[in-house]
């Protein structure tokens, strides 16, 4: 996916941005590079210079606590910047890394700053994705605290599904998610045996179908009734509300 794909995907499923600003984006001094699974893009207590965004593949970030525990505090997809907000926090308070391998752009701090200054369209939907990857961050705390694990397990696996086709990463009722039981333990904050029986339960309740490569919705409502799912957190222009065949309403 190129920039230009990519930008149109993401900044079309939260707000609308003119081709004047995407060109804009597009003029930027933009340094691809390729990244390798594992790899740190940016590390806890670094000051960065750059935002990225994400072309291909998926990454995540994490806290890594003294005694060596791993907490993931976010997944990221195609078309995401995943640390937008070092562009006014520079100094890294967890890590980003690659989840997959991965493609991804870095952006001058300095030329961003200086284009959003001079569109202040592009301003907004920069400071809308800001809120809403801490709208999402605040449902995963409450996910976290509240819900029972299956349940918790149940909604990732909702937003994933939802965030994905809402950039066009779906495939009917089922998306590439090469996510590991110990990846989502450390993301759901739980055991990986936890997680294993998680797991298991959905399957068994047909809810899900998931390998680790690939996830596979049979029956959205259910899943959706499972984890307690409303997915206005993500404040999407278009989204789908139960049927991921049916295409996603205004």
């Amino acid at each position: 996916m190129n920039l230009t794909e990519a930008l149109r995907r993401k900044l079309d499923s939260i707000g609308n941005l003119s081709e004047a600003a995407i060109a804009a984006l597009e003029s930027l001094p933009l340094r691809i590079s390729d990244v390798g699974r594992g790899i740190e893009v940016a590390s806890d207590g670094h000051v960065t210079t750059d935002c990225c965004l994400l072309l291909e593949g998926y990454m995540h970030r994490q806290k890594i606590l003294r005694d060596g525990g791993r907490q993931i505090l976010a997944v990221h997809f195609p078309g995401d910047i995943p640390d937008l907000q070092s562009l006014h926090v520079p100094t890294m308070d967890h890590s980003l890394v690659a989840t997959t391998a991965c493609r991804i752009t870095f952006i001058p701090h300095d030329a961003l700053k200086h284009l959003a200054h001079r569109n202040p369209t592009l301003s907004d939907i920069l400071w809308r994705d800001s809120l809403i990857d801490a709208a999402i961050f605040r449902t995963w705390i409450a996910m976290m605290g509240r819900k029972p694990a299956v349940d918790h397990l149940a909604h990732f696996f909702c937003e994933a599904f939802v965030r994905m086709a809402a950039v066009g990463l779906t495939d009917g009722n089922s998306c590439h998610l090469p996510l590991t039981q110990e990846f989502l333990a450390d993301a759901l904050g739980i055991s990986t045996v936890h997680t294993n029986r998680s797991l298991q339960e959905l399957r068994d309740a047909g809810l899900v179908r998931f390998d680790g490569r690939r996830l596979t919705i049979p029956d959205w409502a259910r899943l959706r009734e499972k984890a307690d799912f409303d997915p206005t957190y993500l404040h999407l222009r278009r989204r789908r509300d139960f049927d991921p065949d049916q295409p996603l309403r205004t």
